[in-house]
């Protein structure tokens, strides 16, 4: 009993078992042993049902939006390859066009020139052209 920290044999023990149930009930609590009501239970499961189904919306929000851009970009995609195999037909048919434009010009070119040349020609004194048999003809 030359132990200065030795109170007696009641004390002691109550101090054991004192601290034993202070760790057994900080284990209940900590785990949750001690657990909610179940009005608190029900209250926790609504509102994480609550949160879930707005989660829901959101997400359905982000896919329509996503959706709604892939189709978006698809539809470019498209009206950009159409516009190519457009463009390929019109430069075809442009060429051809001009072609044919530039032939009309040339026949038009080419009346217009035969035509001035019947003018210039029609214009000209028949008595110049003879070797002037047609001017002794007339005195007589």
């Amino acid at each position: 009993m030359d132990d200065p920290n030795h109170l007696g044999g009641d004390v002691g023990m109550r101090r054991m078992w004192l601290g034993l149930t202070a760790v057994v009930g900080l284990a209940v609590v900590s785990t949750g042993c001690g657990g909610p009501t179940p009005e608190d239970a029900e209250a926790r499961l609504a509102v994480l049902e609550a949160e879930g189904k707005q989660m829901d919306q959101a997400l359905d929000a982000v896919e329509d939006r996503l959706m709604g851009s892939q189709g978006r970009l698809a539809m470019w995609s498209e009206l950009g390859r159409r516009h190519q195999e457009v463009s390929v037909v019109q430069c075809k048919v442009a060429d051809a066009h001009l072609a044919a434009i530039m032939k009309h010009y040339d026949k038009q070119d080419q009346k217009a020139r035969t035509v001035k040349q019947r003018n210039s020609m029609a214009s000209v004194d028949t008595s110049v052209l003879t070797s002037g048999k047609a001017s002794s003809q007339r005195s007589n």
